[in-house]
């Protein structure tokens, strides 16, 4: 069967403008394939792009073993961070244009380097990196319950919605990266905290894996890109007046604040 990678972007993209659920593409397609899945999320990104948006770079999904299972998946996924994704320093999520957004804290490195594999080590990444920073991601998953196969959340660009990142950077080698703590706070409670080590061991290894990825499809991370290594805690859901805070050791804290 010959999957029409071009419809079913236009279908994600098209339930992300009237802000309502679909169902899920799987549902649909029998046997999705992982590479079909990235097909379709490349030509959403062109559909964005061809839109007058822009790259601020590129983010890991389902890196830590908190994500995978709660989202019922087995192995990272990556995907893409438009430049109209990256939130004011301020942290408003303008809710009227998402579905039913979550919020969770991520580590960010941001690029001073090109990153091409194969082969790049995560001593590579810190190489590469001009610093790291705090931030939270606010993803809105376009499919029904928030519920979803590992093609299915590949095509819809691993759920990305919204991203804030934090001002207070450190140098790649200036602490340990596995030991970086969080703490992540919906309405002042405690909602989980976690450590870098949490993102499969190392953050660093997971920014290389994505590299690896991108270079077999002849891509590349790029200078002063914003690179998410992936969520440390679990999402908890962004309601209106609800203030999601990310605390850190080493860099600080970011905050989001929904807004209907």
């Amino acid at each position: 069967m010959t999957i029409d990678h071009g419809a079913w972007a236009e279908y994600l993209l098209a339930g992300a403008d009237e802000r309502r659920e679909l169902t899920a593409i799987t549902k649909q397609v029998k046997d999705l394939s992982i590479d079909d899945a990235y097909a379709i999320q490349a030509a959403l990104l062109e559909l964005q792009l061809g839109r007058g948006d822009s790259l601020a770079g590129a983010k890991l999904g389902l890196t830590s073993a908190a994500k995978q299972e709660q989202m019922g998946v087995s192995e990272p996924v990556y995907g893409w961070v438009p430049s109209s994704s990256v939130l004011p320093a301020d942290g408003l999520v303008e809710l009227d244009q998402l579905i039913h957004p979550r919020c969770e804290p991520e580590i960010v490195f941001v690029l001073a380097q090109d990153l091409a594999g194969p082969n790049v080590s995560a001593s590579d990444v810190l190489d590469a990196t001009e610093q790291i920073v705090g931030g939270i991601e606010v993803i809105d998953s376009r499919y029904e319950a928030f519920s979803f196969t590992l093609p299915d959340v590949i095509a819809d660009n691993t759920s990305a919605a919204r991203v804030a990142v934090g001002q207070d950077g450190i140098g790649p080698r200036d602490a340990d990266l596995t030991t970086l703590g969080c703490v992540f706070e919906v309405d002042g409670q405690i909602t989980g905290t976690a450590t870098g080590a949490a993102l499969m061991g190392d953050p660093a290894a997971c920014v290389a894996m994505l590299a690896n990825h991108l270079g077999k499809h002849g891509q590349k991370l790029e200078t002063g890109w914003l690179v998410m290594a992936g969520a440390t805690t679990d999402a908890q859901p962004l309601g209106d007046g609800t203030t999601a805070l990310a605390r850190y050791s080493h860099v600080g804290s970011v905050a989001v604040t929904g807004r209907s």
